[in-house]
């Protein structure tokens, strides 16, 4: 994956309201092991001053993987093709590490289907650029996703899963669902 053809474009006003562009260019911040991965885009409190906030929050923070209270985090991840000759085990390090590596291994609450089920308390949207991947939630088969597709998750246990041949590119929109 090269992260760094992906291009954020973030508008602003002037003080005068001129609409204008704030940033162009890299992800504010990145966690990639070999192809899987995370890169962040935006983070605003979803607050009148905060969606007006100009500053780059992001690089400030330490990556992880809900957005605070109150607050949206748009971003980009990977899902790489499953390497069937891994064993559980290692799936499971895997993973644990994964989530662990962006302040979320609490959100682990039923793998016993995936190594990578997980559940945040936020409503998201993921649309799937590039690639293959299946939903897989608790119950029924898995729901394949081709280019895009697009996914309300609604604060439910769930994994993506590749069984491709290409790491797949997805966009996640995610809106901490603690609000006040």
């Amino acid at each position: 994956m090269d992260w760094q053809s992906l291009r954020r474009v973030v508008t602003d006003e002037s003080s005068d309201g001129r609409s204008r562009i704030l940033i162009d260019g890299a992800a504010a911040k990145l966690i990639a092991v070999e192809e899987a991965g995370l890169a962040e885009i935006w983070t605003a409190s979803l607050t009148a001053n905060g969606l007006l906030d100009v500053t780059d929050t992001l690089k400030d923070q330490d990556l992880k993987l809900e957005p605070d209270a109150d607050a949206v985090k748009v971003r980009w991840f990977t899902v790489e093709p499953e390497d069937a000759s891994k064993s559980a085990e290692e799936r499971e390090a895997a993973a644990a590490f994964g989530f662990g590596a962006v302040g979320a291994g609490h959100a682990r609450v039923d793998t016993s289907r995936h190594a990578m089920m997980h559940k945040t308390n936020t409503l998201d949207v993921i649309i799937l650029l590039k690639g293959e991947v299946d939903l897989l939630l608790d119950d029924g088969g898995p729901t394949r996703l081709t280019p895009g597709d697009v996914v309300i998750q609604r604060a439910t246990n769930h994994a993506w899963v590749n069984h491709g041949d290409e790491t797949a590119l997805l966009v996640a929109v995610l809106i901490n669902a603690d609000a006040q």
